[in-house]
C-alpha cells in the first residue's frame, strides 16, 4: 500500500492543464467503436478506468491505435459488428465501463462475461440489468441479477419505456446504447437531470435523440465516426478549486476545463459559499462548453445541499466536505444516499477519515453535517481504495496544520494518474 505525506505550503499558485474528462473519454471510445468510419481522439484520459474500457473494446475486435507522430488515438469503428471476446471482459474498478458496455453488448449476437474488482462486484447492477431484460436481452448476474459478474447473451432487442429510479448518466447511457439497435423507439423518464455527454456526442454522430424536459426518446439508427477533442475533467479540477479557496494565500488558473452544465454543480456550490472563481475564455470544444477557471483564496460560508443538485455534485461531495470544514457555520448534505454504493461507502468513509483530522462532522443516513471550524490538524488517514476519497484527503492534508499521511494513495490513479505530481507542483508554486 502506497503512502503519501502532505504538508501545507506557504502559497498555492500556478497554472494547470488537467487530464482529459473521464466521462467523455469513455464515451468517445465506446461510441466510435460501433460507428462507421475512423475517429481521431485527442486529450483522452489516461486513468485506469479509461484504460479498462480501451482494453475491453480491443478484446471485442475494435482497432484502437496511436496516431503516428502524435498523442492522439485513432478508433476504427466496426459499425455495430463486434466480435465475441475469447476471454472475460474486465472493467477493473470502472462502473462506467461495466454499465455502458452492458448496454452495448446487449445488442450483440454472442455471449459476453463482464467482471471487475472486488469493489465493482459489490456495486448495484440491477438498475441496468432490469431495463435490458425488459428490452429482450438475456442478462444474468449474482445475487438475483443485481451484482457482477454479468453474463450477457445479446441481440433482438425491442424498444421500451423506462422510468429511472435514480438520476444516473451511466444507467441512462446503458439504455441509450441498447436503444440504438432495438426495434422501435425507446423512451426514458428521468427523475432529475444528469450529465448529458452521451446525448451530445451521439447527436454529433448523426443519432436522433429527442429531449422533452426530463424525457428522452431514442430511435434506432447508424452512427458516423466523429473526431473528439476532450476537455479537462472538472471532477479533477474540483480538488484544486477547494484547495485554492480554502488556503489563505492561493491563486490558480485551470486551463481548458469542461463546463458542461450537468457537471458544474461544484462551481455553483462553491460560489454559493462565497468562493472567488472566474470563468474565462468560454468556448465550445467538440460540442462541449470549455473554459479556463481562475480561483483564489476566499472566505466561505456553510450551506445546505440536497435535492436535484446532488446528482450534479455526487463525485465532488468528499472534497466539498473538506471545504465545509473551512467555512463559517454549518454545511448540511442530504439526499446523497447514492454515495453509499460508490467505490466505498463515501458517506461513512468521508466522515470517519475527516474526523481523524479533527473535523467536526456527523454521519446521517443520506449524507452528513459539517460544522466549520476553520482548521484541520495533520494525521494518518486511509483511502479505502477509493480514488476520490484519496484525493479529498490529500487536499485536507494540504490545508491542515502539520503533516498528513494518506494510506492507499495509489487509488488516485483510477481517475487522475498525475494527481500527486500536480499536487507537488502546485505546492511549490
Amino acid at each position: 500500500m502506497v503512502r503519501q505525506s502532505v504538508k501545507r505550503p506557504q502559497r498555492i499558485e500556478g497554472t494547470l492543464s488537467l487530464p482529459g474528462d473521464k466521462s467523455i473519454s469513455h464515451r468517445a471510445l465506446i461510441l466510435n467503436a460501433v460507428a462507421s468510419g475512423t475517429a481521431t481522439i485527442s486529450g483522452l484520459s489516461s486513468s485506469t478506468d479509461v484504460v479498462a474500457t480501451r482494453r475491453c473494446l480491443s478484446s471485442l475486435g475494435v482497432d484502437i491505435k496511436p496516431a503516428e507522430g502524435s498523442d492522439q488515438l485513432r478508433v476504427h469503428g466496426r459499425n455495430w459488428c463486434l466480435q465475441e471476446s475469447g476471454s472475460i471482459l474486465d472493467a477493473a474498478n470502472s462502473g462506467t465501463t461495466m454499465r455502458l458496455l452492458a448496454g452495448l453488448l446487449s445488442t450483440q449476437p454472442f455471449l459476453s462475461v463482464l467482471t471487475g474488482d472486488a469493489s465493482l462486484r459489490s456495486r448495484p447492477m440491477g438498475r441496468v440489468v432490469q431495463p435490458l431484460q425488459a428490452m429482450g436481452a438475456r442478462v444474468m448476474g449474482r445475487n438475483n441479477d443485481t451484482l457482477a459478474p454479468l453474463v450477457i447473451r445479446g441481440g433482438h432487442l425491442k424498444g421500451a419505456e423506462h422510468t429511472l429510479s435514480v438520476a444516473s448518466a451511466q444507467v441512462k447511457s446503458c439504455i441509450i446504447l441498447a436503444a440504438l439497435q432495438a426495434t422501435g423507439e425507446t423512451i426514458i423518464h428521468q427523475p432529475a437531470p444528469s450529465r448529458d455527454h452521451t446525448e451530445r456526442m451521439l447527436r454529433a454522430m448523426g443519432s436522433t435523440i429527442e429531449e422533452d424536459g426530463l424525457t428522452l426518446t431514442i430511435r434506432p439508427g447508424p452512427l458516423k465516426a466523429a473526431d473528439v477533442s476532450i476537455p479537462g475533467d472538472i471532477s479533477a479540477a474540483a480538488f484544486w478549486l477547494v484547495a485554492a479557496v480554502c488556503h489563505p494565500n492561493a491563486r490558480l488558473r485551470l486551463r481548458n476545463v469542461g463546463v458542461n452544465p450537468g457537471r458544474t454543480g461544484i462551481l455553483d456550490v462553491l460560489k454559493s459559499m462565497g468562493a472567488r472563481i472566474n470563468v474565462e475564455k468560454l468556448h465550445l470544444e467538440g460540442g462541449e462548453p470549455t473554459a479556463d477557471l481562475v480561483v483564489e483564496s476566499s472566505s466561505l460560508e456553510g450551506v445546505e445541499l440536497g435535492g436535484d443538485l446532488i446528482p450534479r455534485i455526487l463525485d465532488e461531495v468528499p472534497v466539498l466536505a473538506v471545504a465545509a470544514c473551512f467555512a463559517r457555520g454549518t454545511t448540511t448534505i442530504k439526499d446523497a444516499q447514492e454515495l453509499r454504493v460508490k467505490e466505498s461507502d463515501r458517506v461513512r468513509t468521508t466522515v470517519r477519515q475527516l474526523s481523524r483530522l479533527g473535523a467536526s462532522i456527523e454521519e446521517r443516513p443520506d449524507g452528513m453535517v459539517i460544522h466549520g471550524t476553520g482548521k484541520l490538524k495533520g494525521g494518518q488517514v486511509r483511502s479505502h481504495s477509493d480514488h476520490r476519497l484519496a484525493m479529498a484527503l490529500a487536499i485536507a492534508g494540504l490545508l491542515a496544520e502539520g503533516e498528513t499521511t494518506v494510506e492507499g494513495a495509489q487509488a488516485a490513479s483510477v481517475s487522475y494518474p498525475q494527481f500527486w505530481e500536480h499536487l507537488d507542483h502546485l505546492s511549490k508554486g
